[in-house]
């Protein structure tokens, strides 16, 4: 690992400028993919990072080169004073960007306040625009409020990604109606191969709509689907469709293909630090600010981390110490 100038290299050479922050473990959705329709077991709201040690952790990485972050959860407006928390952070100077991942359900009253913030990019989880289809996947009845989230979303001019996780016999039919929202509407869309953090493992089947077969889907439909060039640090491979005023994407976050500039680390809501979603933790940074560690021991402890970081998803995978089998919940982990 080296540093230049603010910018930290991993072991790689891979920069990391970019942190997923989850704010909490809970969600009003109980989307089968992420967990069990009981739910997932939440923390205690002692055993959650406060807002305070959020802070300090983003001081110390924005001090290492950290310039973008998005909000994450469960679903992060379930967090009490979250609005108050993004207009601290939106503050650092370090700190270029922030976005926020969210299912829809109760950002519609937040969006005056998110703009007067300047934070206007949000990723929109939305995985069928069928609204019984959207019940059986989330198990609860609220596509009509996530629809005027987007609606709302639009009007205002956001820096809006749609999120859709591509699940067999669910709701394939559903990729051709939500790539056509880029037709008109100048936003991302994002379609995203489902991954094994269910809450409950693996499940044992082989990944059938892969990256693969939602690019031949596209392409079949739209002729003139053409390969964009990448940003750095890019998980999806992103489209363009002649005609189309927004774009397409596919995030092979099951195949791992985007690992080699992968710019990214993750603090889930209970202060782990995850340098590679598929890993199972590399530091427990709650529990080292609460016995009483300085800002300079913490930092010498990202950048440890950072020393050692899995060339890849699956090298990450085979290292994983507490469980080698994946039972996370998304929720849990910080979407």
């Amino acid at each position: 690992m080296k540093k230049s100038g603010t910018t930290i290299f991993d072991n790689h050479g891979r920069p990391i400028n970019y942190l997923r922050l989850a704010v909490t473990d809970r969600c009003n959705l109980r989307c089968f993919y992420c967990m069990p329709a009981s739910g997932i077991h939440y923390l205690p709201k002692k055993e959650l990072l406060s807002y305070e040690e959020m802070e300090r952790l983003i001081d110390i990485l924005g001090d290492l080169g950290i310039s973008k972050i998005r909000i994450t959860g469960g679903e992060p407006f379930l967090r009490k004073d979250l609005i108050r928390f993004l207009g601290r952070i939106s503050k650092k100077e370090p700190i270029q960007k922030i976005s926020i991942t969210t299912n829809g359900v109760l950002t519609e009253k937040y969006i005056p306040q998110l703009k007067d913030l300047g934070i206007n990019s949000i990723n929109l989880s939305l995985d069928t625009l069928d609204k019984d289809r959207f019940f059986r996947i989330t198990r609860r009845d609220e596509f009509a409020t996530v629809e005027r989230t987007l609606n709302k979303l639009i009007e205002n001019n956001f820096d809006l990604k749609i999120n859709m996780v591509v699940m067999e016999g669910q709701n394939t039919q559903d990729i051709i109606p939500i790539a056509k929202l880029a037709k008109d509407l100048n936003i991302g869309v994002r379609f995203i191969e489902e991954m094994p953090f269910n809450g409950v493992g693996k499940t044992g089947k082989g990944l059938n709509w892969n990256h693969h077969h939602i690019r031949k889907v596209l392409a079949d439909e739209f002729d003139s689907l053409v390969e964009s060039p990448n940003e750095p640090g890019s998980t999806s491979q992103n489209f363009s469709v002649k005609g189309f005023k927004g774009n397409l994407g596919i995030i092979a976050a099951y195949s791992r293909t985007f690992c080699g500039s992968c710019n990214r680390i993750r603090i889930s809501s209970q202060g782990l630090l995850k340098t590679c979603l598929y890993d199972d933790g590399v530091l427990n940074l709650r529990d080292i600010m609460r016995n009483g560690q300085d800002d300079n021991f913490i930092r010498d402890q990202f950048l440890n981390a950072f020393s050692r970081r899995a060339i890849d998803g699956f090298e990450a995978e085979r290292n994983r110490k507490k469980s080698p089998e994946i039972k996370e919940s998304m929720s849990t982990i910080g979407g």
